[in-house]
């Protein structure tokens, strides 16, 4: 039985989780399928740390933070999506409708940050779900860890769709006095209408445009990663959404191609049945032309950009048009700056604190 749209949800249904050896699987009895939006359900997740390292080639970091697993967003394309099933839920609509909050998330970012095991560097926000999803406005768990990242001056990259991340303003300068920040506004394309069914909670296009040029004009070094660009649906774009950032004040660009991990292959087809079917073939042989003849690569250095003629084509494109727009390219994080404030002041004879 084929799922309906469900309005302000990426996904139209729960995939079975690769996991598992049973899921539930909706009767079929010849009424219509009517899909009504489920609620979105918060999950205390009881981590007792807070920092992830990675190895991986592909990011430009090598530890992060998360304070939310799951993303309200419900971007279909998210690469996110199979880390889902490991807390055995489904890809699709759980993905985007079961978020865990991990409360505790500025305390242990403290602890962790105060061990002399520490070594000072930069930290990631948003690897594998957007802090800044709709559901931080309320809580706000990540802008407590920015707090905590500004007192310590650690410095910090953070990726993400929404305009949320004005919020932060005040707190994001105290790190850029010590060139300690870099935000980045990911953007797939500027048509609204195509954004509203690919990743229906994030901020519009327009919006995110509006988001690089308040960080901008705080002082708050801000780039465009242009991602993940879609072959035969987004990648046409490529050059307006470079130009409309740099016009907005980006000073960095980066792009990434689709990926699709795991199970997104499925999710990903059923989802331009829905909305594209007409491009569908399109799309999909675009993807496998530059995977090698699969939907997926998850090789490093490949993963990201893909390989063969189409691939090397989006690069040429990028590449020059990035160069014609004179991106002036963000300032080094620096770790110069680090400090453990809750460690006791050097006194020198009598005098104030020597911090």
């Amino acid at each position: 039985m084929q799922s309906l749209p469900i309005r302000g949800r990426g996904a139209a249904d729960n995939p079975p989780n690769r996991f598992e050896r049973i899921h539930y699987e909706p009767s079929d009895d010849g009424e219509p399928d009517v899909q009504h939006a489920p609620a979105t359900q918060l999950f205390r997740d009881n981590t007792q740390s807070i920092i992830a390292t990675n190895d991986s080639p592909d990011v430009p970091f090598s530890a992060s933070i998360n304070p939310y697993r799951g993303c309200e967003h419900g971007c279909i394309y998210c690469y996110a999506r199979p880390y889902h099933e490991y807390l055995g839920f489904s890809i699709g609509l759980d993905f985007e409708t079961k978020i865990l909050v991990k409360e505790d998330a500025p305390k242990l970012l403290h602890k962790e940050l105060n061990s002399p095991r520490w070594q000072p560097q930069a930290l990631g926000i948003s690897g594998v779900t957007d802090a800044f999803q709709p559901i931080e406005r309320h809580l706000q768990i990540t802008r407590r860890c920015l707090e905590v990242l500004a007192d310590f001056r650690n410095p910090v990259w953070i990726v993400t769709k929404n305009r949320l991340v004005t919020r932060d303003i005040d707190i994001l300068q105290r790190l850029a006095e010590h060139d300690a920040v870099c935000v980045v506004i990911a953007v797939t394309t500027l048509d609204a209408d195509l954004a509203r069914v690919m990743e229906p909670r994030a901020t519009t296009p327009a919006g995110r445009l509006e988001t690089i040029r308040a960080l901008t004009d705080a002082g708050i070094p801000t780039g465009v990663l242009v991602a993940p660009t879609i072959p035969g649906l987004t990648d046409h774009e490529m050059p307006s959404i470079l130009a409309a950032a740099r016009e907005a004040g980006a000073v960095s660009a980066a792009y990434t191609m689709l990926r699709l991990p795991h199970g997104l292959p499925d999710l990903f087809t059923h989802w331009l049945d829905q909305h594209f079917p007409e491009k569908k073939e399109k799309i999909l042989g675009r993807i496998e032309a530059m995977r090698g003849g699969e939907l997926n690569d998850p090789r490093f250095k490949h993963r990201m950009r893909g390989e063969g003629v189409f691939a090397d084509t989006v690069k040429q494109v990028f590449d020059v048009t990035k160069k014609r727009l004179g991106f002036p390219g963000r300032p080094p994080l620096s770790m110069a700056s680090f400090r453990r404030p809750d460690e006791t002041p050097q006194l020198l004879f009598g005098d104030e604190p020597v911090r």
